[in-house]
């Protein structure tokens, strides 16, 4: 598995797996850019023989004390082999590096895989926006992590416990 900064030459690739990922909601171009070329956020991609296989981004702006994670997704084919999970182990890392204790995510309803995947990683749910992501009218549920339990955070187990 190799997981790498993305650059504004990726954002095709990147683009391709959004539409296949989110074919209702995917984001434009320009805002996949816009996010891309942002000094508030960073986008890894996965590649895999070459190819980009999926990729993810957290918005962590230095110094604050949360950051978002705003989407990752991969091609459907490479689900299931811990691709998403090490992806998001990254973007914790990021977060921790950024100087967040919290973060942050929205998880569609309807998806009980990637929701079942936070949970495991210790975020929980701490609200729903209902009917948030259009046009399909499905509940987005709002989802906490304290960055310090985890262990993509760096903290040793006794700073997590304090």
């Amino acid at each position: 598995m190799t997981l790498r900064d993305a650059t504004p030459a990726d954002l095709a690739a990147i683009m391709a797996i959004e539409d296949r990922s989110f074919p209702t909601d995917a984001w434009s171009s320009e805002t996949m850019a816009a996010e891309l070329a942002s000094p508030h956020g960073r986008y890894l991609v996965d590649e895999h023989d070459g190819a980009i296989i999926g990729y993810g981004g957290v918005r962590a702006l230095q110094g604050s004390a949360d950051a978002d994670i705003q989407t990752i997704a991969l091609l459907a084919e490479h689900r299931g082999q811990g691709r998403g999970r090490a992806l998001l182990h990254r973007l914790l890392a990021v977060a921790a590096e950024r100087g967040a204790r919290e973060v942050f995510l929205e998880v569609r309803a309807d998806n009980p895989v990637a929701e079942g995947l936070y949970r495991a990683e210790g975020f929980e749910e701490i609200g729903r926006r209902p009917r948030y992501y259009q046009p399909d009218d499905v509940d987005a549920i709002v989802m906490r992590l304290e960055l310090r339990r985890h262990p993509a955070s760096g903290h040793t187990a006794e700073e997590a416990k304090a």
